[in-house]
């Protein structure tokens, strides 16, 4: 679902090139991708082992020269992005893991060009829940739900999960202007890997059906967002 809105949106802005900046994108699994669609790239991210082997990655692509790797938060994007001069944003898999996801989201919107799109996805609290449940971990499913931030207790890997609202409202608050929710994996951690196996263009079939749908969109693993900066 994440590079069906992308490749519509690539389209939308007139198919390129674009200039794109992936925050957090680590080992390049998108960032290589676009630019080997012909898209510049920069990765921002705080790891260099990942931005290490982002560069190899980009090499052995083929694509050195559009992709740059610089070392760096999400918060304090405006000291190595210059202002309104990206078209594409991508903050994939990091509101859950920073201090202050407002200030990240902010940041990403200040690096928009006018008519700029940001794409935002999150762990889904709801499917947390949901799959801690139906593993038997009732007393973690619980701590879930009740935790102000979607945490199961201390040792949990994520800082926070969201709720639609909630990161629809963090965006919007960050003055982005919401178009799209798309639910990631609706039901392909929900059903046995043999029936996934089994016939896996229904499947995806099915997800592509249930994504933008509420109430399934809303118990996906992910929840995939994408807004817009002011402007067009």
């Amino acid at each position: 679902m994440v590079w069906q809105v992308l490749s519509t949106e690539v389209e939308r802005q007139g198919g390129g090139p674009l200039t794109v900046v992936d925050v957090g994108g680590g080992t390049g699994g998108f960032a290589v991708p676009l630019a080997a669609a012909g898209h510049t790239v920069t990765v921002v991210d705080s790891s260099p082992d990942a931005l290490a082997a982002l560069t190899r990655r980009a090499a052995d692509a083929g694509v050195a020269e559009r992709v740059t790797a610089v070392q760096g938060d999400g918060d304090r994007l405006a000291t190595v992005v210059p202002a309104a001069s990206a078209d594409l944003v991508l903050c994939h898999s990091v509101l859950e893991m920073v201090d202050e996801p407002v200030a990240v989201l902010r940041a990403v919107a200040a690096a928009l060009r006018p008519g700029g799109a940001a794409s935002v996805l999150v762990a889904n609290r709801a499917a947390a829940v949901l799959g801690r449940a139906m593993t038997g971990h009732l007393d973690t499913a619980a701590a879930l739900l009740q935790d102000p931030h979607g945490r199961a207790d201390t040792r949990d890997t994520l800082r926070r999960r969201f709720d639609t609202a909630d990161v629809a409202a963090l965006l919007e608050g960050a003055g982005l202007r919401l178009e799209e929710i798309h639910g990631v994996r609706v039901l392909a951690d929900l059903i046995p890997a043999a029936v996934a196996e089994a016939d896996p263009a229904a499947l995806l079939e099915l997800e592509t059906r249930l994504s933008a749908r509420p109430p399934y969109r809303d118990i996906a693993a992910q929840l995939h967002l994408l807004g817009r900066q002011a402007g067009r």
